[in-house]
């Protein structure tokens, strides 16, 4: 791979958490058939760009808004299509253990290098049954990245609640996008043996700084050259470097962490000239003056890095 630093192990390094494109089908959910074809190329170019895997099956890659077949089709597709040059860790994201046990299962059979899995989805659970969510899953016997989201979940995977779910074999990584960067440090405290894995675009930069070996990230999607040397610049001490990278992307970086992140980004792959598309209901298209704004954070992205690269 071109242009970034090997991955660490414990599913570290720059992860994608891929978009996923979608053909029109009148027959398809919504009038939308997930494009195979086009979602294998993308897995491929993101790859051949220096990123050190793909994510399929997350948030953003609508995983809610697929039919089961699709969702294990997806994997199965990102895991062909990657092959041995890159990882592959599938979200196996479930309502209760035993759904994300499934999902989990499958993933193994197909394949995959690791597991991506949020706590219960369905209500605010207990410490107890966070744990025996995330040993039901690990039990398939895949390394598994746990991801704290608490502005969706409404669970917090606090570092004292990460320090015991990391004694669970086969728990590897967390995916921290809870934006609090204090929360690095803490984490590798009292889970010394869990590589903390960035989650939020908009604070990857600081992430890494306090020692997070991980990016599982949304803008690579639309910039994942000029991400892996971010990711390179800031794991390797070079943070003049790093800054003079980050700093003129943050405005668009900051949409992975909005309501309509998986629109925003996909309007970023159109703008660089790749494919992006329409999101599957629930989601639907950005109001003009949320497109404008997209538009306008991702225009300014671009200008820099093309001046950047002309100097």
């Amino acid at each position: 791979m071109s242009g970034t630093t090997p991955a660490p192990p414990g599913l570290g390094g720059l992860t994608v958490a891929t978009a996923l494109p979608y053909r029109t089908d009148p027959t398809a959910p919504a009038g939308l058939a997930v494009d195979y074809d086009r979602y294998a190329e993308h897995c491929r170019w993101l790859v051949d760009n220096g990123c050190h895997g793909v994510g399929p099956n997350g948030s953003l890659g609508e995983y809610a808004a697929l039919t089961d077949q699709e969702r294990r089709t997806v994997a199965r597709t990102a895991i062909q299509a990657v092959g041995a040059a890159g990882t592959v860790v599938v979200g196996v994201h479930g309502a209760g253990a035993h759904q994300a046990r499934h999902w989990a299962e499958t993933a193994a059979e197909d394949g995959a290098d690791g597991l991506l899995c949020l706590p219960p989805t369905a209500y605010r659970a207990n410490r107890a049954e966070i744990l025996a969510h995330f040993e039901a899953v690990a039990g398939v016997g895949l390394p598994v990245m746990v991801y704290n989201n608490p502005l969706d979940t409404r669970v917090d995977l606090t570092p004292d609640l990460l320090a015991e779910i990391a004694r669970i074999d086969q728990v590897v990584a967390v995916k921290e996008f809870s934006g609090d960067v204090r929360r690095v440090l803490e984490i590798r405290e009292r889970a010394p043996g869990l590589t903390v894995v960035a989650g939020a675009d908009d604070v990857v930069l600081e992430s890494l700084l306090m020692g997070a070996t991980g990016w599982f990230a949304g803008f690579p999607n639309v910039f994942p050259a000029e991400s892996a040397r971010l990711y390179a610049l800031a794991t390797t001490g070079r943070l003049a470097e790093a800054r003079a990278l980050y700093e003129p992307l943050v405005a668009a970086f900051r949409w992975d962490s909005r309501t309509e992140f998986v629109q925003a980004i996909k309007l970023g792959m159109a703008q660089v000239g790749r494919y992006g598309g329409p999101c599957r209901p629930p989601r639907g298209p950005l109001p003009p003056e949320l497109r404008a704004r997209v538009e306008a954070d991702l225009a300014r992205a671009v200008a820099a890095l093309e001046k950047q690269a002309a100097a």
